[in-house]
């Protein structure tokens, strides 16, 4: 009964030693907030961040922050050193847990405007611009495939959809869609 014990603690230590030294990884979620600063701003921090592919989170006030290779509390020390430096806050104090037995659920594009759906459309790799389009109902009468515009990482991109090539513009994750209404011409 004793070797039981002893062997069932060993256990719970070998996990618990493993969870403390696990690395973040790209691809997956973390979850950070912060104490030791203004109530309004807490809310804007304390989220759930998915780490991108290229291991980055893009955290407010800062920006990009590499998270993937790092654990969690060498992460929480390097956003406390970025805040601190950046003369935004000068006693934060970081929590990150690593979610990392659990993956992003679902990427999403979100498609906007003159659609039968608005709102977010699941994203697969190799989703066109033209399928996302379907996949939220096709343009309603009023919808321009003429001048549909690809908002991606800060910059606008207009594409005509009755020509070929467009229709097959490979997304991104996170990708903006805006299908604009008809001009007087019908464009």
């Amino acid at each position: 009964m004793r070797f039981k014990s002893i062997a069932s603690l060993f256990i719970a230590l070998i996990c618990l030693a493993t969870g403390a030294f696990a690395q973040i990884q790209a691809g997956r979620a973390i979850q950070i907030s912060v104490s030791g600063v203004p109530g309004e701003e807490k809310g804007r921090i304390d989220a759930i961040y998915p780490v991108s592919e290229s291991g980055m989170i893009n955290v407010p006030f800062i920006g990009q922050v590499r998270a993937a290779g790092l654990r969690a509390e060498q992460l929480a020390s390097a956003l406390e050193a970025r805040f601190r430096a950046a003369e935004i806050y000068t006693t934060p104090t970081f929590q990150v847990i690593d979610s990392s037995s659990k993956s992003i659920e679902e990427k999403v594009v979100t498609i906007g405007g003159q659609v039968r759906k608005t709102g977010p459309v699941p994203y697969n790799r190799g989703l066109t611009l033209y399928q996302a389009i379907q996949n939220a109902g096709g343009p309603t009468e009023f919808g321009s495939m003429y001048r549909v515009k690809l908002y991606r990482a800060g910059t606008q991109t207009e594409y005509d959809l009755t020509k070929g090539e467009a229709m097959n513009v490979l997304l991104e994750a996170d990708d903006t869609i805006e299908i604009p209404q008809k001009n007087a011409f019908g464009r």
